[in-house]
């Protein structure tokens, strides 16, 4: 278990602390609204902005590189690196915002953008519109890190949701790589059961699934529904969600995927330990954008695939998903300077020669196109699995509202209960729904 339900108990205490120290943020829409965005003004004097993120050490390293370029270019205005890893960062971030110490420029994540935003963390970047352009990203990502018509970030990169292929493990065994423009789940899970046959056992075909929202999202996309409803409620049905449960239990029982034992071992070790990175199994579902921490763990041929749909499925059920988003404090005194900085990591050249694919692929257009030839070979074939999805991309589901980040833990518990015959799918189904609205509505309290 990752531990999650603890740490999100924190942040939910602590950022309700910060509710009364903070006021809520005025909203223009995206683009200033009807009304013009201010003018901002450059201060000659010396400015000193705090810039938190998180990752790991080759992230914090080309972030300081990425600081070190912007300095040289605005000598008076420094920026103070705040870093730390994920597990860390969550709390660390809302005891700052509890003490109303606030960092200038923040990191943000889809998850937690609507609870910031709601307790009048985070700034209207529709103000910052002067100097932070958004031109080119496209309307349906630039939607993703808005809410009810306000910016309140600006996505970083994107990514897509995919079944992972071993192509090495596939031709091993005489297997064709599937046809991801065509294939249904039951092909899919057809061709699991496959490579299990094939193998003798050996290799397991499909890692299991049902451990994130991604997957669901992509599922009750299919089904025409969505997770959360436009005014932030749970809108999911028991009989989608129960469908979802119901095809992994079947699948696991089929022999395409795991026993539960192992699939709940391998979970809890993260990627590195995954049944996809230690060449277990032939397929997997992961995001595009963790192609090449796969590869580079496996040290295998892994080919992202289109996820497997439905034969009623809807168009426009694939979506793009931000890696993750560049906030503003709304308490900052320094609007320019920071609506400077924030313009130099989003849209300028020299930023996106550091970065290259570290966050993700580009969600800007234009420096996706400028930066693809420099990114190596598995990366540019990232960027040719998002673009060739693009016509089949619909509009970004409704943002997680606040209480939301629970999610993970939720279904992460009500998956192993399922799999182990604690919870038949129908009841996981109504227990998720009811547990689910419970954070949402404890949030808002």
């Amino acid at each position: 278990m990752r531990g999650i339900t603890r740490r999100r108990a924190g942040f939910v205490a602590a950022i309700g602390a910060a509710t009364l120290l903070l006021t809520a943020c005025a909203g223009n829409d995206a683009g200033g609204g009807e009304a013009a965005a201010p003018e901002l003004t450059l201060s000659d004097e010396p400015v000193t902005l705090s810039f938190t993120w998180w990752g790991n050490d080759t992230r914090h390293a080309i972030t300081q590189e990425l600081i070190a370029a912007f300095e040289a270019e605005h000598p008076n205005i420094t920026i103070e690196p705040q870093y730390t890893d994920w597990a860390g960062y969550w709390d660390k971030l809302s005891t700052s915002v509890a003490a109303g110490d606030i960092p200038d420029i923040i990191q943000m994540d889809e998850k937690q953008l609507s609870t910031y935003a709601a307790n009048g963390v985070l700034s209207d970047l529709g103000g910052l519109s002067s100097i932070l352009s958004t031109e080119d990203f496209p309307a349906a990502v630039l939607g993703t890190g808005a809410l009810d018509g306000t910016q309140y970030g600006v996505p970083v990169g994107i990514n897509s949701y995919t079944i992972m292929a071993n192509k090495d493990l596939l031709d091993q065994y005489g297997i064709d790589l599937p046809d991801d423009k065509t294939w249904t789940w039951d092909d899919f899970i057809a061709t699991a059961e496959e490579v299990a046959e094939a193998s003798g056992g050996a290799t397991v075909g499909t890692q299991s699934w049902g451990f994130e929202d991604g997957g669901l999202n992509n599922w009750l996309r299919q089904q025409g529904e969505s997770l959360y409803s436009a005014d932030g409620e749970v809108a999911a049905s028991e009989d989608a969600l129960a469908s979802w449960w119901q095809f992994l239990l079947e699948a696991t029982e089929a022999g395409a995927t795991p026993d539960p034992a192992a699939t709940i071992e391998r979970e809890s070790g993260g990627l590195a330990e995954s049944f996809t990175a230690t060449n277990a199994s032939a397929f997997g579902p992961w995001w595009s954008n963790q192609v090449q921490a796969l590869r580079d763990a496996s040290g295998q041929d892994l080919v992202a695939l289109r996820v497997p749909a439905g034969d009623d499925a809807p168009e426009g059920w694939a979506y793009y998903k931000p890696s993750m988003f560049w906030s503003a404090s709304a308490k900052t005194e320094h609007p320019a300077e920071v609506a400077t900085f924030l313009d130099f990591l989003a849209n300028s050249e020299e930023a996106a020669d550091l970065l290259l694919a570290e966050r993700g692929v580009p969600a800007n257009e234009t420096i996706r196109e400028y930066i693809t030839p420099k990114l190596d070979e598995v990366n540019q074939t990232v960027v040719g699995f998002l673009d060739d999805l693009a016509p089949e991309v619909g509009d970004a589901p409704p943002a997680t509202p606040p209480g939301g980040g629970a999610i993970e833990a939720i279904i992460d518990q009500h998956t192993q209960k399922v799999l182990f015959g604690e919870l038949t799918p129908e009841e996981a189904a109504t227990s998720f729904l009811a547990e689910l609205q419970r954070a949402l509505d404890d949030a808002a309290i």
